[in-house]
């Protein structure tokens, strides 16, 4: 197996809108495992496109519970099931997580039952070994380990970057944040860093066409996310290999192209750059 990332939704927020992409998740294949980061709106399909059957994940990372991170988490289970899947698959996400994955069962549990009974299926529940994440070592075995810093994403207080390493391989995932100097040490000399990026002038257009929020939509974006200006900066002083964008805000606005992120993210950085698009795979 390839080491690779696949960015199957790179839109930041939960809204889709013609023209947009989807929101955030991401797929890496690395030690020999297949590790989904986040689960937001598309993921289940987002992953077969990539040619990966469902029945092959083998680890879900849920960074924080903003429903463009987790919303799928149900639906991808509960599809990886009918098509086979019969492993327990371990989910590390925040506190908050089993009570959205009980409320699914329970929303489910005509079809589920129904399932079991009818078809020999085996026990949904028992397939998702929800882990809690928090700051530190939260996986290593086998010579991958994985690490999470606790990043900056108010008013959410669990929320998390993610650092996955190999004997040759380290990628690291921002998660969504806030600028950070932290981030520029848990990035060091990283292979590929992910990062989540937003252009000022484009979130002012974003909110200016807003009809379903206030204000506080303004203020929650700008305190809580990263300049693609800033982006940049982390990139150059962590001294990492290449730099790829998702959770990128705005998204599918005609009039912030690919040229005004490169511009953004190039005030710092120079090296292999890659602008988020959903289904964009990157070999390491």
């Amino acid at each position: 197996m390839k080491k690779s990332i696949a960015l199957l939704g790179v839109k930041g927020g939960p809204a889709i809108r013609p023209g947009s992409h989807m929101p955030t998740s991401t797929l890496l294949h690395l030690g020999g495992r297949g590790i989904l980061v986040d689960a937001g709106l598309g993921v289940t399909r987002g992953i077969c496109d990539q040619g990966v059957a469902l029945t092959d994940i083998d680890m879900v990372f849920v960074t924080h519970l903003h429903s463009d991170h987790y919303l799928e988490i149900g639906p991808l289970f509960h599809t990886a099931w009918v098509a086979g899947l019969t492993r327990p698959v371990p989910v590390f996400g925040p506190h908050g997580l089993d009570a959205y994955w009980q409320s699914f069962l329970a929303s489910m549990k005509f079809d589920i039952d129904l399932r079991i009974e009818d078809e020999g299926r085996c026990d949904l529940d028992k397939l998702v070994d929800l882990q809690h994440l928090a700051e530190g070592i939260v996986f290593e075995d086998d010579g991958l380990t994985v690490t999470a810093l606790h990043n900056v994403h108010p008013p959410i207080m669990e929320t998390y970057a993610l650092r996955f390493e190999t004997a040759d391989t380290r990628i690291v995932l921002s998660g969504d944040t806030a600028f950070m100097d932290a981030m520029i040490d848990f990035s060091k000399d990283a292979d590929l860093l992910v990062h989540e990026a937003m252009l000022t002038a484009g979130v002012e257009a974003l909110c200016a066409r807003m009809t379903n929020g206030d204000e506080r939509l303004r203020t929650h974006i700008l305190r809580s996310h990263t300049s693609a200006e800033d982006v940049g900066r982390i990139a150059s002083q962590a001294n990492v290999k290449q730099l790829a964008l998702h959770h990128m805000v705005p998204d599918g606005d005609p009039d912030f192209t690919d040229a005004d992120w490169e511009a953004a993210v190039r005030t710092h950085w120079d090296g292999p750059l890659h602008l988020g698009k959903d289904g964009m795979k990157i070999t390491l």
